[in-house]
C-alpha cells in the first residue's frame, strides 16, 4: 500500500468541503504553508482544520 502524501490529503479535503451542499460553507482558505484549513460558515462559525501526517 502506497502511503498517501499529506499535499494530496489536504487538496482532496478541500475539494470534499467545496463540492458538499450539506454544509451551508461561505468561504474555505487553505494556507499550505502552514497545513491549516479554515472554513467560514454562512453563520459567521469558523473552524480551523489542521492537518498533519502522525502516521505513515
Amino acid at each position: 500500500m502506497i502511503a498517501m502524501e499529506l499535499n494530496y490529503f489536504k487538496d482532496k479535503l478541500f475539494d470534499v468541503l467545496n463540492e458538499t451542499d450539506e454544509l451551508d460553507i461561505a468561504d474555505l482558505n487553505l494556507e499550505d504553508r502552514k497545513d491549516l484549513l479554515t472554513v467560514t460558515m454562512s453563520d459567521g462559525s469558523v473552524f480551523e482544520i489542521m492537518c498533519q501526517t502522525v502516521a505513515q
